[in-house]
């Protein structure tokens, strides 16, 4: 599988690095969102010409796959479960972290289903992957994209909700109350931090019971 991580890092070419790439790149990409990234106005921010930046990534995929790597990079890794440990805890806290940054770099959630193949990913897979089959979950795949899924779509619908605005939505669904009698009495507002915890731990407390 080729990909930005497979070729070969060339060695620094007129004082850019691949580190002050992708550093600025985040910073772009947290200011304009995705649709703003160029190769060209990634240059230009990098005071350099395109083709210094090209002597380090081949396309913009590869600004993007490292960008996207270095958000993981963020999430803490926690301290294992020790011997017959709760194996919710860490977890709980990994998928907390690595929501939380998504959460702090938004236009992350259009880039999710990119193949998550850079090293901070998958040491932090790896980890999850060794905390389940641990804890008894052999193979642990399934019980591994439960988790991440779980994540991910929390973190698109929050973004997705956050930038189109809720509206009204309790005005609306009183407004047709003998259809929707559930809704119009629970309503779909929430505190995002709140309603994640609550079901991550639904989520996690039901594979503890699977597994036993």
């Amino acid at each position: 599988m080729e990909n930005v991580w497979s070729r070969p890092r060339k060695a620094p070419r007129q004082t850019l690095t691949l580190e002050r790439i992708v550093a600025e790149a985040l910073a772009l990409l947290d200011e304009e969102g995705v649709g703003r990234l160029t190769m060209r106005r990634l240059a230009e921010r990098l005071g350099t010409g395109s083709t210094t930046l090209y002597w380090h990534v081949a396309t913009k995929d590869d600004v993007l796959d490292l960008a996207l790597d270095a958000v993981f990079g963020e999430v803490r890794l926690p301290d294992p479960a020790p011997g017959e440990g709760d194996w919710r805890r860490p977890a709980r806290e990994l998928m907390r972290g690595w929501r939380a940054a998504l959460l702090r770099h938004p236009w992350s959630a259009a880039l999710l289903d990119r193949p998550l193949m850079g090293p901070n990913a998958l040491s932090r897979t790896e980890f999850l992957y060794q905390t389940l089959a641990g804890a008894g979950f052999t193979p642990p795949k399934a019980a591994a994209h439960s988790l991440a899924n779980y994540v991910m779509g929390s973190v698109i619908m929050q973004v997705a909700w956050e930038r189109g605005g809720d509206g009204d939505t309790g005005a609306f669904l009183r407004e047709r109350a003998a259809r929707y009698p559930a809704l119009a009495e629970h309503g779909l507002g929430h505190t995002w931090d709140a309603t994640f915890d609550e079901g991550l731990g639904y989520l996690l407390d039901g594979m503890e019971q699977a597994r036993r």
